[in-house]
Parts: structure tokens; C-alpha cells; sequence
């Protein structure tokens, strides 16, 4: 059908159709008036009815209200989003991965050897003095002065017994020429003393002269004997 309103002369007709998602509606036009019955153009005996586009609803616009300096987290296309953002990994409550030990320093390694070495050198020395070898006599003299005590005096008889410097106890007696004895008696050496005395204090009184002779007789660790001979004189 070719409407009467259409230029003469100019059979095809187009129309344009526009469509956003930014319309909210199709362009408002004229409406048709339906009562007024079909119209009939001049010379053609056909009725021609108007064409009556399909109503569309207007598009509906939401509004949210935004926070004041709030930053959209992600652009899409056009679609704006508001909000923290994903919010971060909360951290185990345990390690995944054991901690390396942390290293020590070179001075203390130092340190604790020297404390151990020396630990182990008292530990040695104690050990060796008590199982260590017992105690051994390497020599014994016996010495006092040759020219004697004087009038009414005393003579000082010396000792000497020599070790090897182990710890132990020396017993030993006195023997006198006169014919006495001393009880049997002890003398303890400690520990690297590598020499002992022995000490015998003879008595003389009265006058004349005494040949005189004082023996030690070491009686353990070893049995060992050594002598010393003097002369007492006092003239009246």
C-alpha cells in the first residue's frame, strides 16, 4: 500500500530505528486518532490503518547512594562496583614451613670447647691421681751434724725420703743406738710433693763422750733403712 501522505513519485519507504540502552523510550509522537474511523484517501477506495507500534515500558533507573571518597575497586564495561575489595588471606595459625635454626656465631662455639677442654683436664688430673700409679720411695738418707749436740743438748736427726709425687703415707720407726725404739709412726704426703722429712730429736745430759747412731727403718709403701752416726762429747 503507498500512503497518501508520501511524496509522489517515490514508491520506497524506510524507516530508521534507533535503540540505545541509554533511551528510556522510543520518541514520542503524534498518537493516532482512533475514533475518527479509517481514513480514505481521494482517489483510492482502500482503507488504510494506521501502523500502532508495540507500547514499551520506560526503563527504570535504580539510584544508590555512594560513600563520599569512595573508589570503584573494578571498571566492567559500564558497570561501576563500590566496596573494600576482596579482603585479604588470613594468616595460618601455623607455619606451612619449620623456621631454619638460626646459626651461632663462631665465639661461642670457641667458648664452650675451651670450658669443655678444660673440664676434661680437671677430669683427667682427678682421675689419674686417684687411679693413677701409688705412691713409690725412690730414695731415703738419713743426716745430721757430725760434730754433735753440744753439753746438755739436743740432736736434730733428719730424713730425707724422696718420691715419685704420687699422694700416700709413709710408715715408718727410729732405731737408736742405745737401744730404743720409737713407736711405729706415719707421715701422709699429698700430691706432688716428691719429697719428705722425718724428723728424730735425741736428748744428751752429763758429761763425757757418746758415739751415737740414729737409723730409720721405712716400713711401707717399700721397706728401705738408712742410718747417720755423731759423737756427743762434754768435758766437765
Amino acid at each position: 500500500m503507498s500512503d497518501p501522505r508520501a511524496p509522489q513519485g517515490e514508491d520506497d519507504y524506510s524507516a530508521t530505528v534507533l535503540g540505545s540502552h541509554w533511551i528510556s523510550g522510543p520518541p514520542q509522537g503524534p498518537e493516532p486518532d482512533l475514533e475518527s474511523g479509517p481514513e480514505q484517501g481521494p482517489e483510492q477506495g482502500t482503507v488504510q490503518l494506521p501502523a500502532q507500534l508495540p507500547a514499551q515500558l520506560p526503563a527504570q533507573t535504580k539510584r544508590f547512594d555512594v560513600p563520599g571518597g569512595a573508589e570503584p575497586d573494578r571498571v566492567e564495561g559500564s558497570v561501576l562496583r563500590f566496596g573494600p575489595g576482596v579482603t585479604a588471606a588470613l594468616p595460618l595459625p601455623f607455619p606451612l614451613h619449620p623456621e631454619p635454626a638460626p646459626l651461632r656465631r663462631k665465639g661461642e662455639w670457641r667458648r664452650y670447647t675451651l670450658a669443655a677442654l678444660v673440664l676434661l683436664g680437671v677430669l683427667v688430673y682427678l682421675g689419674w691421681q686417684h687411679y693413677g700409679p701409688a705412691l713409690e720411695v725412690r730414695d731415703v738418707t738419713v743426716a745430721t751434724d757430725p760434730k754433735g749436740p753440744a753439753c746438755d743438748a739436743t740432736a736434730d736427726v733428719v730424713a730425707t725420703v724422696r718420691t715419685n709425687g704420687r699422694a700416700g703415707v709413709l710408715t715408718y720407726r727410729w732405731l737408736r743406738s742405745d737401744g730404743t725404739r720409737s713407736a711405729q709412726l706415719t707421715e701422709r704426703v699429698p700430691s706432688g710433693q716428691r719429697e719428705a722429712r722425718l724428723h728424730l730429736l735425741w736428748t744428751f745430759q752429763g758429761a763425757g763422750t757418746y758415739p751415737a747412731k740414729a737409723e730409720l727403718q721405712l716400713v711401707s709403701p717399700t721397706r728401705r733403712t738408712a742410718a747417720a752416726e755423731f759423737t756427743y762429747r762434754c768435758r766437765p
